[in-house]
């Protein structure tokens, strides 16, 4: 009986302060993300031909991990199939920070553009059922600028 109210502890708690850091991490998101819109990242891997460029790679990692509530709800939907929505906003708060580190990189090299722009996860938390997951997102480009 112990272990349950253990059990109940650890999920509630993972599911308020979870879902705070998770809302407090969207909005600095959606505003770092209104602040680098200037500066365009895109996947194309022929650079512009308009003049010359310096280049540099640059490139943006994360590590996110999932809190408890969300591991057990993970857990239950596992059981019974389908999509697992929680470990998608997982994968794409991951994917947005790491975009958004190699954007910022590139902005202070003072690059106008960033190309050939590709994505990389990883699942670096093992299969142990035990632990929540711990995704690491890296993004990584070729940063242009003028000369």
């Amino acid at each position: 009986m112990e272990q349950l109210i253990y059990v109940a502890v650890f999920v509630s708690l993972g599911y308020f302060f979870g879902r705070r850091a998770e809302k407090k991490h969207f909005k600095s998101l959606i505003e770092r993300e209104e602040k680098m819109n200037k500066l365009p990242a895109m996947g194309s891997r022929m650079p512009p031909q308009d003049g010359k460029y310096d280049q540099v790679l640059v490139s943006g990692s994360v590590c996110i991990a999932n809190d408890y509530f969300k591991t057990f709800v993970a857990g239950l939907r596992n059981l019974f199939g389908g999509k697992i929505s929680t470990y998608e906003s997982l994968l794409d708060r991951a994917r947005r920070e790491a975009l958004l580190r190699m954007k910022e990189e590139a902005y202070k090299l003072g690059a106008d553009l960033v190309f050939n722009v590709k994505y990389e996860t990883s699942n670096i938390s093992g299969q142990s059922s035990k632990k929540p997951p711990i995704i690491e997102a890296h993004a990584y480009g070729t940063a242009l600028r003028k000369l």
